[in-house]
């Protein structure tokens, strides 16, 4: 009869106290995943600076007090227990992540509103599948899996089906994001 381990479950304090070796490491329900620091060439970061341009022109036109866009690997500790410590490439928090967390340094303790992932040639589906179901699983709102490659973005939602968006249409994240839309084409464009 074999008896299956369970695996070492690993907290965030962990996972920051682990060396800067060049290997990229993530936590989904307190499991360690790792993997090569993922190079960002032209196309990705062109593509993720086009998010954050649009997001933050949106941001400007809201009322305050005003959540916040980040970008770059943002770090989150979306849950505690089981720990789930993410990067993101662009993230929308609301205006109360954003007032608790001003002077903050290191993660964001909390759960963005929208969270962008843009795919690199390197992405494995079961890591972004993976991925996808913790930030649904810890109240991430909208979810979007951009692909360069097709000018794709696929929107996830808790509460509905995957919805697949060309370059010839319109994306918008009602009701979390009010007023915002842009057409997909704009975010691959140069």
């Amino acid at each position: 009869m074999s008896t299956m381990v369970e695996p070492k479950l690993t907290t965030t304090d962990e996972l920051l106290a682990m060396p800067d070796d060049g290997i990229e490491r993530w936590l989904i329900n307190g499991e360690l995943r790792e993997g090569d620091v993922t190079r960002r060439n032209y196309k990705h970061s062109r593509v993720e600076s086009k998010f954050d341009f649009k997001l933050r022109e949106w941001l400007e036109a809201q009322p305050q007090p005003r959540g916040d866009v980040v970008v770059g690997e943002a770090g989150f500790m979306l849950r505690e227990d089981p720990a789930v410590t993410v990067g993101t490439d662009v993230a929308y928090i609301d205006a109360d992540l954003a007032s608790a967390c001003a002077d903050a340094d290191g993660i964001i303790h909390g759960v963005p509103v929208l969270v962008v992932e843009i795919l690199s040639p390197s992405d494995e589906h079961d890591d972004v599948s993976e991925k996808i179901d913790a930030y649904l699983d810890c109240g991430v709102k909208i979810v979007w899996i951009v692909d360069p490659r097709f000018h794709t973005v696929t929107v996830y939602r808790p509460d509905r089906m995957p919805e697949l968006f060309n370059a010839s249409q319109t994306i918008d994240a009602e009701p979390h994001l009010p007023g915002f839309s842009a057409a997909v084409a704009s975010f691959f464009s140069r």
